[in-house]
């Protein structure tokens, strides 16, 4: 990704020179395993530890490769140039590139998932705090983009809140799922290397051994993951489409935070725009794109084929980074939001009582009114404000079939705004458990 959509502890999981010093930490604990075994003199297996605080030279590296036409070699040739060719020698010992390629990429998403995961506490923690502050704050809420029934603030924070915690189970899921590693040499055998030197190497780099690998790890763990990643994609996108409708200016219920000096447009000086939450939009489609690819990569020839490998040297990197980023902005943009509560009761109010139509649906039913009927009654005067700017309640007052149904205070009682919120504890109970 590029440097203006990407955060520097994200980017450097994927940097050449942390991919680099993964795949020696395999090498060197496989090298330690196989001493152990007897495999390998013990003397070698110390030797390549010579090179733990050493720099990799990541130009070196390339340059073996644009002779070798292959990475993992590469790396090793340039390990024996660090650690000498007789420790070296041992280095690899029964095992494949797929090996080392495989159980860093893991290890990668793995500690992607961790920073991922912290992100998503961090906007937890902010929704939470904003739903709290906006409990009882009334607005409208709609159906269809319609006026429907009176909610609050507090709700859709919560709302927010909930499904960003189901985002999290998912998160902690697809780490779990994706957190395995594979010793297993040639088409997974084990036939040139012993499945203790898995272990020992899963267990040094916080990993469990895959089950069963061929000469690579399963793909269907990854599709999981980045599904999973795609999904809170999505719930970002959800989020960041409510606060650009709120923002709209015959809306206007609440607007991203406009800082001094900020320019809104190069020729409207007036303008201030919920630009974050529209890049957030535009994010959250990028992280999606990894969803399609990852799942294909299931789909691979026999024990092992690298059409997934072009794949996954893109979308890990630039799902992970993306979807860090997207995280972190909409955190600032849920804490930072700037919330309207007298335009949402304008807003609410613009239709003249207009949203209490169930209300007296259900009253007059209660009344004796067949359902059909009332239905026909409560929406004759309902089109009367929407066609003619008539007041709702004094319609319903002035029709002789409402009140032969309900007295006026029966009907007065209807347009209470605080029958719509007594339930929201309950909810807020559900949501954040008992305070």
């Amino acid at each position: 990704m590029i440097p203006r959509y990407s955060r520097p502890d994200m980017v450097a999981i994927w940097s050449p020179e942390q991919k680099f010093r993964i795949w020696f930490e395999i090498e060197a604990h496989a090298c330690d395993a196989q001493a152990a075994l007897g495999v390998i003199p013990k003397d070698n297996a110390a030797a390549v530890w010579t090179a733990k605080d050493a720099e990799f030279d990541v130009a070196r590296i390339d340059e073996i490769e644009a002779v070798t036409k292959h990475d993992v070699i590469a790396f090793l040739t340039h390990l024996s140039e660090i650690v000498g060719s007789d420790a070296a020698r041992f280095v690899h010992q029964g095992m494949t590139s797929s090996d080392v390629l495989d159980t860093c990429f893991n290890i990668q998403l793995t500690r992607a998932a961790d920073i991922l995961l912290a992100d998503v506490d961090a906007l937890l923690a902010a929704l939470r705090r904003r739903a709290f502050e906006h409990k009882e704050t009334v607005r409208i809420g709609r159906s269809h983009g319609i006026h429907a029934e009176p909610t609050t603030m507090g709700l859709t924070f919560a709302r927010f809140y909930a499904e960003m915690d189901r985002n999290k189970q998912r998160l902690l899921a697809a780490r779990d799922e994706i957190a395995t590693g594979a010793i297993s040499g040639a088409v997974g055998t084990f036939a040139n290397i012993d499945p203790s030197v898995e272990e020992h190497v899963c267990a040094k780099l916080g990993l469990k051994p895959e089950p069963i690998s061929t000469q690579v790890i399963p793909r269907d763990r990854h599709a999981a993951f980045f599904a999973a990643l795609g999904v809170v994609a999505s719930s970002i996108e959800n989020i960041a489409t409510e606060i650009r409708h709120m923002q709209r200016t015959e809306v206007l219920e609440a607007e991203e935070f406009f800082s001094k000096g900020q320019k809104g447009s190069s020729a409207m000086p007036h303008k201030r725009n919920p630009v974050l939450s529209e890049n957030l939009t535009g994010l959250a489609r990028l992280v999606r794109m990894a969803v399609v690819p990852a799942m294909e990569n299931v789909a691979l020839w026999h024990e092992r084929d690298i059409s997934h490998s072009s794949v996954e040297r893109n979308i890990g990197p630039d799902a992970t980074v993306t979807l860090d980023f997207a995280l972190a902005r909409l955190t600032q943009v849920v804490d930072k939001l700037v919330v309207y509560p007298q335009h949402m009761l304008d807003n609410m109010h613009k239709f003249r009582g207009l949203v209490m139509s169930q209300r007296v649906l259900l009253a007059l039913t209660q009344a004796g009114v067949s359902r059909e009927d009332a239905y026909a009654l409560v929406q004759r005067n309902a089109m009367k404000v929407w066609e003619d700017g008539k007041d709702f309640k004094t319609e319903l007052l002035g029709d002789p079939d409402v009140t032969a149904a309900l007295s006026p205070a029966q009907i007065e009682e209807k347009f209470d705004l605080g029958y719509h919120t007594k339930h929201v504890d309950t909810i807020f109970t559900r949501v954040f458990g008992e305070s």
